[in-house]
């Protein structure tokens, strides 16, 4: 029931995450090449992903804007907006892990906390893990030169299956404190998914920026699909994810649903990163409802060890069954 509760009332575009290196070994200096006045330093950008986590009233907008195949209508502009917490949910130096969280108040009173997206932080990375076409993920190299002072942000579906990936430094010129990835493709969101679009993916560039009042997330997709037998651009699209900090909302319960069930989804997390090291990458079935068609039995397991109708220890195992069974891979 929660996929479609959140399908409903917030149709976000986002969740894929990469393997990398979760050592809490100090981390190397950035090269001189890229230790201008424009760049930081790691630990001036460790302060700049950290400044994400906290509680948010937080505005989703979405705006098609050029269409670049004949015949193609632009669709109505689309907004939504909701309520989050972020939460660090690891941290050991190179690499940082912030959960998102949504609480969601209905009008008949009642308050629904839905495990959203998260994303990861690592430093240097030597791989980075990137959408490769429909179902397909796959551990992508990462040359010195572009690994050198920057960071992958790697971003997971609600059910920790993966999303995308991308690398960029962080930048603190010209008045603003910034990270832009390079383009990188990614899955379609559901709010498309389920219409049966002309196109299947995403060719996307993603900035994370600052604000005095919290941050912003902006999005410059292009949509894209096969068009005589070529990938081609159907319309561009853009998307600005607003976090204000705010505190008028149950922050409570959101923190009380993430206490019952970290243990299960910092195991769910394990399986994920374990089928992608056996793959070096991994293939799983997208589902235009809930992200990939592991979504309803991972989430649904969730929502039983809140309830109490079942124990984390037993979740945990058929959570493992429906991974393995979803990914074909082999899981300790």
């Amino acid at each position: 029931m929660r996929p479609i509760i959140f399908a409903a009332a917030l149709s976000m575009a986002l969740g894929g995450c990469a393997m990398q290196q979760k050592t809490g070994a100090a981390a190397p200096a950035a090269p001189a090449a890229v230790s201008t006045a424009q760049y930081g330093d790691f630990q001036t950008d460790r302060k700049a992903i950290l400044a994400m986590a906290g509680d948010y009233r937080v505005m989703f907008d979405f705006k098609e804007t050029a269409a670049f195949v004949p015949g193609y209508e632009l669709l109505k502009p689309k907004d939504s907006g909701g309520f989050e917490i972020v939460r660090v949910i690891a941290d050991t130096g190179e690499y940082i892990a912030l959960q998102h969280i949504l609480v969601m108040e209905m009008d008949n009173g009642q308050t629904f906390i839905i495990k959203h997206w998260r994303q990861d932080w690592a430093w240097q990375p030597r791989t980075v893990l990137t959408y490769a076409g429909p179902g397909k993920w796959v551990l992508t190299p990462v040359n010195e030169a572009d690994r050198a002072g920057a960071w992958s942000q790697t971003v997971y579906q609600t059910d920790d299956s993966p999303r995308y990936g991308g690398v960029g430094r962080w930048r603190y010129d010209g008045g603003d404190v910034r990270w832009t990835s390079g383009e990188s493709w990614r899955p379609l969101a559901r709010r498309d998914a389920v219409r049966n679009p002309p196109y299947d993916r995403y060719r996307g560039v993603n900035r994370h920026a600052l604000t005095p009042k919290g941050w912003v997330h902006e999005q410059d997709n292009a949509k894209m699909g096969v068009r005589e037998g070529k990938l081609t651009t159907v319309v561009h699209e853009t998307v600005t994810n607003t976090y204000r900090r705010d505190t008028d909302f149950p922050i409570a319960k959101g923190d009380a649903y993430w206490a019952k069930t970290r243990d299960y989804w910092a195991a769910v997390r394990g399986f994920w990163d374990a089928a992608i090291a056996a793959g070096n990458g991994v293939n799983v079935t997208e589902e235009p409802e809930n992200g990939s068609v592991t979504g309803p039995t991972l989430m649904g397991l969730a929502d039983e060890v809140v309830s109490g109708t079942k124990t984390t220890e037993s979740a945990i195992a058929e959570a493992r069954t429906a991974i393995a069974a979803a990914t074909g891979a082999h899981l300790p």
